[in-house]
């Protein structure tokens, strides 16, 4: 058998003799490997369905009604479940946005410098954040900087700016195995303006750094620190292979973190 990858955790098994182009619409698709462990086995004889192929396949047993024992080989990628999974839908992966933004307790931030000899390139940096105090996730970045930071200097003359916040942060990936650069191992990039907080909100923002972040109020005061939030614009996620999921801000905003 040769595995062809269709995408989302499906693997199509094909009989090497008959050319790929054919085995796609013709009677000798052998199989489906399907998400998860229950998947099914459809041979275009009278077999029918099959439940419980995929697990067997990946067991390493042989496959039922094609001739010759076949195995899956080691390296085809095994679908994992994100802590952060989606769980389907648009709901799912607004939750799974949120579930990053509240977790995370740091991201990178992306802006265009604003001075020095790499004036108009792009320039990043990691800061420490936070969406809420520790029982009121918002969903609302807050930073708490100082314009001694070149990224804070840059803000301040083109808010313009991206947040990355990784899954890796917290222990999935690390639990799993899976390297932070593998799309199994989610990351949510936010895009809009960074703004200082007005002061209506400066108590709610201290409430939201220093309850996650203790250790700034020790930070030294001479350094002119500040408030800052992202005024969000635009969400993307990943969380699997190839795919880049658009989520509007209203559902985004609207949605409970999800605890995978």
């Amino acid at each position: 058998m040769t595995p062809a990858f269709l995408g989302r955790g499906v693997v199509l098994l094909l009989d090497p003799a008959v050319p790929a182009a054919a085995a796609f619409t013709g009677p000798r698709v052998l199989s489906f490997l399907t998400k998860g462990e229950m998947g099914w086995h459809r041979d275009r004889g009278p077999g029918g369905l099959t439940p419980g192929f995929a697990h067997e396949a990946r067991r390493g047993n042989s496959l039922p009604d094609t001739g010759p024992a076949a195995r899956l080989p080691p390296t085809v990628p095994q679908p994992r479940e994100s802590a952060a999974s989606d769980g389907g839908g648009a709901a799912g992966r607004a939750g799974t946005a949120r579930f990053l933004a509240r977790y995370n307790t740091w991201g990178f931030v992306a802006t265009r410098a604003a001075q020095g000899k790499i004036q108009g390139m792009p320039y990043g940096n990691c800061l420490l954040l936070s969406d809420g105090p520790v029982n009121n996730s918002t969903g609302i970045p807050f930073f708490y900087v100082t314009p001694k930071d070149n990224t804070v200097a840059d803000l301040l003359k083109n808010p313009v700016a991206s947040l990355t916040l990784p899954e890796a942060d917290g222990n999935f990936c690390r639990k799993n195995v899976i390297d932070p650069e593998d799309p199994r191992c989610a990351r949510l990039t936010l895009t809009g303006q960074m703004v200082t907080v007005p002061p209506e909100e400066v108590e709610f923002a201290k409430q939201a750094m220093f309850s996650r972040h203790p250790v700034v109020r020790k930070w030294p005061r001479s350094y002119e620190w500040f408030f800052m939030k992202m005024n969000i614009e635009h969400i993307w996620l990943q969380s699997w292979y190839g795919e880049v999921s658009a989520i509007a801000v209203e559902e985004y905003l609207k949605a409970v973190p999800s605890k995978g």
